[in-house]
């Protein structure tokens, strides 16, 4: 591959990105992330795990705009990001952002009606993403009566009508039961093969990341920094059976061996964490 091509294959980069929370009247400085270094190839899903407190979240929101790195650049398709959050990337977080006075319809218009964009349009754009996330029946009813998932389904429908390149999720799947992460995680990937869209994904949970990714970035305790990049091997094609196969424990074994003695410095135990 010639350099422009490899180039033109890299759709988001940080560069020596640091981020430091800066002192306040009640706490120190506090050194969250960083220096690291990260290049998400077009069209991959990628996740990233590690230790509670360890910059996950933060990375996330400065490869988003949403914060500034302290040190560093951030690129998304060959410019850099700065201030906001570009046109062309979307973002999933943890927390029911569905808002309760809207029904499900409503809630998948707004960012569209916000953008000011033609009724005609927002109606074909919204009918075609609640379809696709199994939500049309469900079009006039309100978020309280709702599951959780299909809260969240809620949400990720919010997202894919602006028809994102890069999408980034916060532990979208947090605050569900197992199950329904692992039903929740299939239909992720079936909306990463349709939209072909680059996939970011923070998560606490090793087998979320080893299911979902092709490539998964294991993070050291505060600041955080890549221990080990795991490169999964699966098929584009692959669903939550996978969980199945002696391939998925060597991974979800391997992200253990990396993150079992960084969990422990991040909650204060150094002395456990080198035996």
């Amino acid at each position: 591959m010639t350099t422009a091509a490899a180039d033109a294959d890299i759709h988001a980069a940080l560069s020596g990105v640091t981020r430091v929370y800066p002192e306040t009247i009640a706490t120190p400085p506090v050194h969250a992330l960083g220096p690291l270094d990260l290049e998400l190839k077009r069209g991959e899903f990628f996740a990233v795990v590690g230790p509670s407190g360890c910059g996950k979240s933060t990375l996330l929101e400065v490869l988003a705009g949403l914060q500034q790195p302290t040190a560093g650049t951030v690129m998304f398709e060959g410019r850099t990001v700065s201030g906001k959050v570009p046109d062309g990337i979307g973002v999933v977080f943890q927390e029911d952002a569905s808002f309760p006075w809207m029904t499900v319809w409503d809630n998948a218009a707004f960012g569209l009606r916000r953008n000011g964009v033609a009724t005609a349009e927002i109606r074909r754009r919204v009918d075609d993403a609640l379809a696709f996330m199994g939500l049309t029946e469900f079009a006039r009813a309100y978020p309280a009566q709702l599951s959780g998932g299909m809260r969240q389904r809620v949400c990720i429908s919010r997202t894919l009508v602006l028809q994102p390149r890069l999408i980034l999720l916060d532990e979208p799947f947090g605050a569900l039961d197992a199950q329904t992460r692992l039903l929740m995680g299939d239909e992720v990937l079936r909306l990463w093969r349709r939209t072909g869209a680059t996939v970011l994904l923070i998560t606490h949970a090793l087998d979320e990341a080893a299911m979902l990714s092709d490539r998964i970035g294991a993070m050291s305790a505060r600041p955080g920094r890549f221990l080990d990049i795991v490169v999964t091997g699966w098929s584009r094609e692959r669903d939550s059976k996978i969980v199945s196969e002696p391939q998925f424990g060597e991974i979800t074994g391997r992200l253990w061996e990396d993150l079992r003695g960084e969990s422990l410095k991040s909650l204060g135990h150094p002395g456990m964490a080198a035996g």
